[in-house]
C-alpha cells in the first residue's frame, strides 16, 4: 500500500510539473506566424504601407524630438508604470529595424514580441494591432524598410524593478481574459470604420479607461480616460449622441467640434499627422462607425 501511495504521489508531481512546463511554454514561446510571409519592394506595396503608417498615426510617437518628419524615435511617454521611449523604426542596422524580416513585423505588431523573443511593453499598442490583416502589416514593413536609415539610439524604458519585459507574459494573459468579443458589422462602411478605429488607429489606447494594471476596460469602450494629467474625452455613443456623421468628419479633418470649439491636447497631433491626411473614404468610415448609434440625419 505504501508503494502504491508513493506511486500516486509521483504521478501527481509529474503531472503537475508537466502542466507547469506547458503553461510556461504557452506564455513565453514566441507565437507562430506565416513562414512564407515576405516584404515587398514594389511601389504599390510601399505606397500602401505609407498610407497605413499615416492612418496608424505612427509619426505621432516615433518622430524625433528635433526631426518631426522622421521616424528616429526618442519621444518619452510618461505613465504610472514608468517612462517609455518610442524606438527608432528606420532601417538603421545599429539602432533601428534594419535587420528585421517579414516575420519580425508580424510578431511585433500582432503579438507584441521582439525579434529576440522577449516582449514589448504595451506602451506600444500591439494589442490593437493584433487585429491587423497580415497584408497590412507586411505593407507597413515594406514602407518602413524603404526609408533612409538614420542612426539614433533611444534610451531603455525606465520602469520599477518589478516591471520587466518578461512580466508582460502574465500581463498579456490577464489582458486576454479581460478582452471582450468586438461587435461586428454587416455595413461595409461601418466595418471599415471599426477596423481603422479599433485596430489601425488604436483609438481605444487613449479613449478607453483602464484598470489598476493598465488593462483596457472592454465594457467601457471609448468612454474616456485619464492619461497622466490629461483627461481624454469620451467618444462613445453617449458622448456623441448629438453628433452627425458630417460633424465627426469635419472634426477629423480640422479638429472643429459642433459647438465651435477645437480639439486640444494630444488630439491636435492626431489630427495634424493622422486623421487630416487619411482618405475621404476612411474619414467617412470612421464617422459612420462612431455615429452609428444616432438616428439618420
Amino acid at each position: 500500500m505504501a508503494q502504491l501511495a508513493q506511486s500516486k504521489v509521483k504521478l501527481i508531481l509529474i503531472g503537475s510539473f508537466s502542466v507547469l512546463i506547458l503553461m510556461v511554454l504557452l506564455l513565453f514561446l514566441p507565437p507562430s506566424v506565416s513562414g512564407s510571409a515576405a516584404l515587398s519592394e514594389s511601389e504599390e506595396a510601399i505606397e500602401r504601407g505609407k498610407y497605413l503608417v499615416i492612418a496608424g498615426g505612427c509619426i505621432s510617437c516615433h518622430r524625433g524630438e528635433d526631426e518631426e518628419e522622421s521616424f528616429i524615435g526618442g519621444l518619452a511617454l510618461v505613465s504610472d508604470f514608468g517612462t517609455f521611449y518610442a524606438p527608432n523604426i528606420t532601417p538603421d542596422m545599429e539602432t533601428g529595424i534594419g535587420s528585421w524580416q517579414a516575420k519580425d513585423f508580424l510578431l511585433a505588431l500582432q503579438h507584441g514580441r521582439k525579434p529576440g523573443g522577449s516582449f514589448y511593453y504595451p506602451a506600444f499598442p500591439y494589442r490593437a494591432y493584433a487585429g491587423l490583416r497580415d497584408q497590412d502589416v507586411l505593407d507597413i514593413g515594406s514602407y518602413l524598410m524603404s526609408l533612409e536609415p538614420q542612426n539614433n539610439a533611444v534610451p531603455e524604458a525606465q520602469t520599477p524593478i518589478w516591471l520587466n519585459r518578461w512580466a508582460m507574459a502574465g500581463w498579456n494573459l490577464l489582458a486576454d481574459m479581460a478582452e471582450a468579443d468586438a461587435e461586428t458589422f454587416e455595413d461595409e462602411l461601418v466595418a471599415r470604420g471599426a477596423y481603422v478605429a479599433r485596430n489601425l488607429g488604436h483609438c481605444s489606447e487613449c479613449h478607453t479607461p483602464r484598470n489598476t494594471l493598465g488593462i483596457l476596460d472592454a465594457s467601457r469602450e471609448f468612454a474616456g480616460a485619464t492619461l497622466g494629467e490629461e483627461v481624454i474625452e469620451a467618444i462613445n455613443a453617449e458622448a456623441l449622441s448629438e453628433w452627425t456623421t458630417n460633424n465627426f468628419d469635419i472634426f477629423l479633418f480640422i479638429g472643429l467640434k459642433p459647438d465651435g470649439d477645437f480639439a486640444g491636447g494630444d488630439m491636435n497631433d492626431v489630427i495634424e499627422h493622422n486623421t487630416s491626411k487619411i482618405s475621404d473614404e476612411d474619414r467617412d468610415a470612421l464617422a459612420a462607425f462612431f455615429t452609428r448609434h444616432n438616428q439618420s440625419e
